[in-house]
């Protein structure tokens, strides 16, 4: 073996010793757990008297979409006119058109409008279907932060006839101002915006039962 071919190898001990010794304290560290994100619910409850009811068939409360990009999990935030950030670190318990679908119809269910309020999943056949568009939902931070929520609701009948089955399509938006800049503030004022809209839609939901079409078949 010549000199220099010795000399390499006897280089390359040194690099060697380190790298094994970097490997073992690698895996002797321990392991930094992953940060979990925040988990929160908009859940407006009602309050108040309940309404006479008019009519003894049961609503089932169908599809709720939403809006991209408000339709996941992530609390949504706009700095600026067509700029809208995402908080991974902080997100809603479930989808936003479940949570908008579950609030919407226990709250007209407390309001007694119809006998009873079913969601979606229920397999009765309904005469009367409730849907729902969310166009807004998120925090606006581009003057003072705001709570932003924007709601659409069809009622519609179902009936053998070929006539157009919506009954109603209202619309409505509220804005309400948050107290800081932080999430939980997001959330609270995203509960009282939804809790305003669904207060005025009860008022014209029962409206529209004192002259519902009659169910298919009767």
């Amino acid at each position: 073996m010549s000199t220099s071919m010795m000399k390499t190898k006897l280089s390359l001990k040194p690099l060697l010793g380190l790298a094994l010794l970097l490997l073992l304290n690698a895996c002797s560290l321990p392991t930094r757990p992953a940060v979990e994100p925040e988990s929160w619910l908009v859940a407006p409850q009602r309050a108040g008297t309940p309404f006479k009811p008019r009519t003894d068939i049961w609503l089932k409360m169908g599809a709720v979409a939403v809006t991209p990009p408000f339709d996941g999990k992530s609390l949504v935030y706009r700095l600026g006119d067509q700029r809208y950030v995402k908080d991974f670190y902080n997100v809603y318990s479930v989808l936003p058109n479940q949570m908008v679908a579950n609030a919407t119809r226990q709250w007209v269910n407390n309001a007694n409008i119809f006998a009873m309020t079913v969601g979606e999943g229920n397999s009765f056949f309904p005469y009367y279907t409730l849907q729902a568009s969310v166009e807004e939902f998120y925090g606006d931070y581009r003057v003072r932060p705001e709570a932003v929520v924007t709601v659409e609701f069809f009622l519609t009948a179902t009936n053998g006839a070929k006539t157009n089955p919506i009954i109603g399509v209202n619309r409505y938006s509220k804005r309400v101002t948050l107290r800081d800049n932080s999430p939980a503030a997001l959330v609270l004022g995203q509960q009282e915006a939804l809790a305003e809209i669904l207060k005025q839609y009860e008022v014209d939901l029962y409206k529209y039962t004192a002259h519902l079409p009659p169910p298919m078949g009767s």
